[in-house]
């Protein structure tokens, strides 16, 4: 009975570590092609509308932002926006870059996009004779037609002053708190040359989070001006205002950022994810929090790239590949695979394919690899990563429907679904 019972053990342990192992398998993808008759040069963001509408959005990096219909073959897309008049697209990491509805949207129409612009002459003031700037506003859908947007409701809620035309970052997005996230790069060239990185002084290299619904006072003494939004009493710099142009920037959530592209809440736990795009050598995944430094540009992914204060702290990356083979056995993941330049994705929460929930979703521009990993929340760990698939189309963007579906868009204009074969 003794030894019976030894091996019911040994075959019930078998079993538990089997199904483990199971659990944490990661599945192959495929890209199937939808809305293949959709003709949209560089769409570099697609959403649903929160109005059960069905209607996909997707915008054109050139200023403008096509509807189609959920299930259509994008045939009759339809304009809904456009500022290509404006000319936000002047360089390869400009343009207009995304779109986020209020959550109120179905009954207010509000929408917010992000849009560059060379910088009106009248904008070129000290201390900052910044040559382009990035735009966050807010319009309205038209009275009459609500596929048509009323771009005489705009209202600037940022203009942000950017030194270079590249690192922009460029999504804006409302967390489930109903606060409208802002992710912005360090304001290009190359190596962070302002230090704009570890600078709370400054928007740039930052998550910001701003409320679209109050409004907030900055400023001192007789100085003092309203702002077109409100600054959450929540955020991590409003506690400890310091006076003077120097101060951290209320409207910081995160720092330490050098060019966060793309960036999505999982919408069962509400945690940020965001991909970094790295300089030189690493590019990283991170989970963003309140308050949290992410390094930049003292640190590219887990490792130093220019000397900085003692015994600073900065949050790790949550998992990190480098550009070059010879780099892997320095990683935290030495068996990842390369690439170039990160594409931030999503944790899988749609009901298509099981085997990929909760697996986040991410993958290259330059390589086209796309990758997945499943992490411990508990732990605080990664529990499995891999390759779900490699192909080589150059990755602009992945997308999510009000479903829960992912979308991958590229370079060469076509926009695919992740499928599991």
């Amino acid at each position: 009975m003794r030894n019976n019972g030894f091996i019911f053990k040994q075959i019930a342990c078998a079993l538990v570590l089997a199904l483990s192992a199971w659990a944490d398998a990661l599945p192959k993808i495929a890209m199937q092609p939808v809305f293949t008759k959709l003709n949209v040069d560089r769409p570099v963001w697609l959403g649903e509308a929160p109005d059960g509408s069905g209607r996909l959005f997707v915008v054109a990096q050139a200023g403008s932002i096509y509807i189609i219909k959920k299930g259509s073959d994008g045939a009759h897309a339809k304009n809904f926006f456009n500022i290509e008049s404006r000319q936000p697209y002047f360089d390869n990491e400009d343009g207009l870059m995304s779109i986020a509805f209020h959550p109120g949207f179905k009954t207010n129409g509000l929408f917010y996009v992000y849009y560059n612009q060379k910088s009106p002459n009248d904008e070129h003031e000290p201390p900052q004779s910044y040559p382009f700037r990035s735009v966050v506003s807010e319009f309205k859908v038209s009275a009459t037609n609500q596929d048509q947007a009323d771009l005489a409701s705009e209202r600037i809620l940022l203009s942000v002053p950017q030194p270079y035309g590249n690192h922009k970052g460029g999504e804006v997005a409302f967390g489930p708190d109903g606060c409208l996230y802002i992710g912005l790069g360090d304001g290009g060239f190359g190596g962070d040359p302002l230090g704009n990185g570890q600078s709370t002084s400054t928007l740039l290299a930052k998550m910001l989070r701003i409320d679209v619904n109050s409004r907030s006072t900055t400023g001192w003494g007789g100085n003092q001006t309203t702002l077109p939004y409100g600054i959450p009493r929540d955020n991590p710099f409003v506690a400890k205002p310091t006076p003077g142009p120097s101060g951290p920037r209320q409207e910081i959530y995160a720092y330490g950022l050098r060019n966060p592209w793309r960036y999505s809440f999982d919408r069962a736990t509400g945690d940020l994810w965001a991909g970094d795009v790295g300089q030189e050598l690493w590019e990283e995944v991170d989970l963003i929090t309140s308050g949290g430094n992410y390094g930049w540009s003292v640190r590219e992914g887990a490792h130093y790239y220019k000397p900085g204060p003692v015994g600073a702290q900065y949050i790790e990356p949550v998992i990190e590949y480098p550009h070059r083979t010879d780099l892997q056995a320095q990683g935290q993941f030495p068996d990842h695979s390369i690439g170039l330049c990160i594409i931030g994705g999503y944790v899988y929460r749609g009901s298509k394919y099981p085997a990929l929930k909760g697996i986040y979703v991410y993958g290259d521009y330059g390589l086209g690899t796309i990758w997945g990993f499943r992490y411990d929340r508990t732990a605080h760990q990664v529990t499995a990563h891999g390759t779900l698939l490699e192909q080589h189309q150059n990755i602009f963007s992945f997308a999510e429907d009000g479903d829960g579906e992912l979308y991958v868009l590229t370079q060469n204009s076509s926009i695919y679904t992740i499928t599991v074969p």
